[in-house]
């Protein structure tokens, strides 16, 4: 069993290998092949589509057993993977390869905006101000802006990031908030006026006081929000997944039926295959 799990484990490393331009170069050629294919070419004497099943379709397949085998899961990709060996078992090359590209193609597309988004969140990290000046008894002092407490006063030099939400208490300076806001030009701001943490002190040293820190300041909010927006995209992606135990289930079970009823069980097998699929995507 231990070894078992060893060569799951490895064949899904191996899959994972070259990243994204790796994954890039497999589907164009998929794509090629199924492009090929519509038209009647052949490569070497067979349908060019042979070039999406083989690039295209066989990570999938390896994805289905992986995830059998190892997890003991019916994903889509079970789903997927039957569709395509019942569609080359009654010779529809190009139904498989199409089937490949396309399910390839959408993974890719998934994985680019999960990419964005993983992106976007590293951003607003790097963002995220790692030390305050604080004022106390009049003495300056850098500190951790975690250890920032609310009523605390600091002060924010230029071109400094302000740590925390806050108001200023002197000085007069423009922020840019770009970050916060989108807007293209600074923002003068005076006593009585809130800053945000993320925000760029652009020109004056000012103090302030100190109102939302820790998780409660702008930036950590900003940085949750996109995190539950990518984690609730996740959830839709995964819908395939949730049905795919009970869509293969009453596949097989219609494709028993069919065979029973006609006598013809495999092509009425990859039928059925595909217009679940189809109906899924």
């Amino acid at each position: 069993m231990k070894y078992g799990r060893f060569i799951w484990d490895g064949l899904e490393k191996l899959l994972a290998c070259g990243g994204l331009q790796k994954d890039i170069a497999l589907i164009a050629v998929a794509g090629i092949g199924v492009f090929l294919s519509l038209f009647d070419i052949r490569l070497l004497g067979v349908d060019a589509a042979w070039l999406a099943i083989i690039f295209a379709g066989i990570p999938i397949i390896i994805e289905a057993v992986i995830g059998l085998c190892r997890d003991f899961d019916i994903t889509a990709d079970v789903l997927v993977a039957m569709a395509l060996l019942a569609s080359i078992a009654i010779g529809e090359t190009f139904a498989a390869g199409e089937v490949a590209f396309i399910m390839q193609l959408g993974a890719l597309l998934e994985e680019l905006m999960v990419a964005k988004a993983r992106a976007g969140i590293e951003e607003l990290v790097n963002l995220t101000p790692t030390t305050a000046c604080r004022l106390t008894e009049g003495r300056e002092e850098v500190v951790p802006a975690e250890e920032v407490s609310v009523g605390e006063i600091l002060c924010v030099l230029p071109g400094e990031t302000i740590p925390v939400d806050g108001v200023i208490l002197d000085g007069l300076t423009s922020v840019n908030q770009a970050v916060m806001t989108g807007e293209s030009l600074p923002v003068d701001k005076g006593p009585g006026d809130d800053v945000k943490s993320g925000t760029v002190n652009q020109f004056g040293a000012f103090t302030m006081k100190a109102q939302k820190v820790g998780e409660d300041s702008s930036i950590q909010r900003m940085i949750r929000l996109v995190q539950s927006a990518d984690a609730g995209k996740a959830k839709i992606v995964s819908l395939a997944d949730r049905w795919a135990v009970w869509i293969v289930i009453g596949a097989v079970v219609a494709a028993v039926l069919t065979y029973f009823v006609t006598g013809k069980p495999l092509r009425r097998f990859a039928a059925c295959r595909l217009l679940v699929l189809n109906r899924c995507c």
